[in-house]
């Protein structure tokens, strides 16, 4: 073949979202409802006036509407069974037809584009039966532009029909929405898309792998246009072929056997195991926020499984590696913790996204993961405290029989998480064998104990009544929260190993400590400055204070033994 040759088979191509571009209602995959409300009304003859499109990105916005406008020309009259090509037909799905005007709304947003438009709808259709006015991306316009639209699209000449797309709905005004025929096209799921990627692949002569083409579907995330381009680009990099480790490599993705490997080194703890893991496949052609997307869609199918077992495996997007696996962790794991590994991963693919390192971001994430592993869950750690015995230190249920002591022998699976071997407990410490018969005991038990929250809750919110060994008698200020005598209680049990009960009366007791200590201080302030000498002092120094008041040193007299000559050197 020569240079010429090759140069026109090059520019001749066209890409598999275009050549595969449905040309009749039927070949639109996954939209069945909105076929049928159309093929029903065409058949009525309730055709409305004005048609609005919505749904993500590559699910058939466009398509569809040049469907609908070849179904208003088609034949002798309107129809959406269209087995042939008419006069029309071919032109319109180029957007060639002189009838058929499509305009982006992302380049033509103004109100001086919708005057055009205004005034050409006067005029009738130079070929076909229907003049039809196809605007992509209508969210794009303006207020103004919009407003302008309003009255001709209320009450449009017969011959005019509008048929708008858009990706975001909230954008267009209710008073637009109000007078069109509305649909919402459908995000299509992986399952449905790997079929028809698997037909494509077919009508092209490649050979594709179920799994290669279950990876494109769940990258292409419901846009079938976007599994094409994939598709396309798979072809080309594995040189007609598309296989799984190919499309793995090609998007950053990694084998789902790998990524079952590293969830099963975070659920049971194995931080080393986890990183390891992570390392490989990233220095495999894997991206760190990928990893860990598939992660967390892995953790999704395990807690699909566990939900709706029957309909989760029917599920043809997923591999056998998937469902053998996924079954046996969906028996496993309790959903306490698949919800919590799900939460973290969701946060974690975030910071990993916008880290400037992402492989260390996603690293810390498995650190997180792996160290939440040995916690239990709520009902878990309820049943733990309950069944531990006094001074044993709880290890969580159904596990004493797998841990045989502390021998040192493997962790095993238990609900979610393996639980790693827990070293015999410490014995409990000594009671405190002092007397504790006064509120002053107890307020030096807390400075000894640095505990500044409790030393401050006794000096001031506290009336004591009565102390005695294990028996506290109280009154509680105002301001006291009402949890504060259980929290007392359980500090002094916590200091001194004995358990104390903490009583609490309505009234009477003295006054707080540091209530006592303001008025004593206070009652040295009043006193001071009665003094007649201070009284001197303030009247010689206009506007001096008395900031502090001290009890005086006591002073050192002489002792009867000292000599007389001693007292006077002194």
């Amino acid at each position: 073949m020569d240079d010429t040759q090759s140069g026109a088979n090059a520019s001749g191509y066209r890409v598999l979202a275009r050549k595969y571009r449905p040309r009749t209602f039927p070949d639109l995959i996954g939209q069945e409802a909105m076929v049928r409300t159309l093929t029903n009304a065409f058949a009525a003859g309730r055709i409305a006036q004005g048609f609005m499109l919505t749904g993500v990105r590559g699910v058939g916005k466009t398509t569809t509407a040049r469907l609908i406008a070849r179904a208003l020309n088609y034949g002798d009259k309107p129809s959406v069974d269209m087995p042939s090509f008419g006069p029309h037909c071919e032109a319109i799905l180029e957007s060639r037809h002189m009838d058929v005007i499509e305009m982006d709304a992302a380049s033509n947003t103004g109100v001086d584009n919708m005057r055009e438009i205004i005034d050409s709808v006067r005029y009738a259709p130079v070929q076909a039966r229907y003049k039809v006015y196809i605007i992509d991306e209508v969210h794009m316009l303006s207020k103004s532009a919009f407003n302008a639209l309003l009255k001709t699209l209320e009450e449009p000449p017969p011959h005019v029909k509008f048929i708008f797309a858009t990706t975001e709905i909230n954008k267009v005004p209710v008073t637009i929405l109000s007078r069109c025929q509305r649909f919402d096209l459908k995000r299509l799921d992986a399952a449905l898309l790997a079929s028809h990627y698997d037909k494509i692949a077919a009508e092209e002569g490649v050979e594709a792998e179920p799994d290669a083409l279950a990876m494109i579907a769940r990258a292409a995330e419901g846009s079938v246009r976007d599994g094409l381009s994939l598709l396309d680009q798979a072809i080309v990099y594995g040189e007609g072929r598309v296989r799984a480790a190919d499309v793995g490599t090609m998007l950053g993705l990694m084998d789902r056997s790998r990524i079952i490997d590293l969830f099963e080194a975070v659920m049971s703890g194995a931080t080393k195991s986890a990183i390891e893991e992570i390392e490989r496949q990233y220095q495999a052609g894997g991206d760190p926020a990928a990893i860990l997307a598939d992660l967390a869609d892995y953790v999704h199918w395990v807690t699909r499984l566990k939900v709706v077992r029957e309909g989760a495996l029917a599920d043809t997007a997923r591999t056998e590696v998937e469902k053998t696996r996924g079954a046996h962790h969906a028996q496993t794991c309790s959903m306490q913790h698949l919800t919590r590994a799900w939460s973290m991963l969701l946060k974690g693919i975030r910071e990993t996204e916008l880290h400037a390192n992402p492989l260390m971001a996603a690293e810390m994430v498995l650190i997180r993961l792996a160290h939440a592993a040995d916690l239990p869950g709520g009902e878990e750690l309820a049943r733990i405290v309950q069944q531990a015995t006094p001074g044993e230190r709880p290890v969580p249920g159904g596990v004493r029989e797998l841990l045989r002591g502390a021998t040192g022998a493997p962790p095993e699976t238990q609900g979610a998480l393996a639980v790693k071997p827990v070293a015999s407990a410490a014995p409990p410490e000594r009671p405190d064998t002092r007397a504790f018969s006064s509120f002053k005991d107890l307020l030096a038990l807390a400075a000894e104990k640095r505990d500044i929250r409790l030393k401050s809750d006794l000096e001031n919110l506290v009336r004591p009544i009565r102390v005695a060994p294990g028996r506290f008698e109280l009154a509680l200020e105002p301001g006291a929260h009402p949890g504060l005598a259980n929290d007392i209680a359980r500090k002094l049990e916590a200091f001194t190993g004995l358990r104390w009960m903490v009583m609490v009366a309505k009234d009477g007791g003295d006054k707080p400590i540091a209530r006592q200590r303001q008025e004593s201080r206070d009652s040295l302030f009043v006193t001071a400055r009665e003094h007649p000498d201070v009284q001197a002092v303030l009247k010689r120094f206009p506007g001096a204070e008395i900031v502090d008041v001290r009890e005086p040193e006591p002073s050192i007299l002489p002792t009867p033994s000292m000599s007389e000559s001693d007292e006077e050197s002194r």
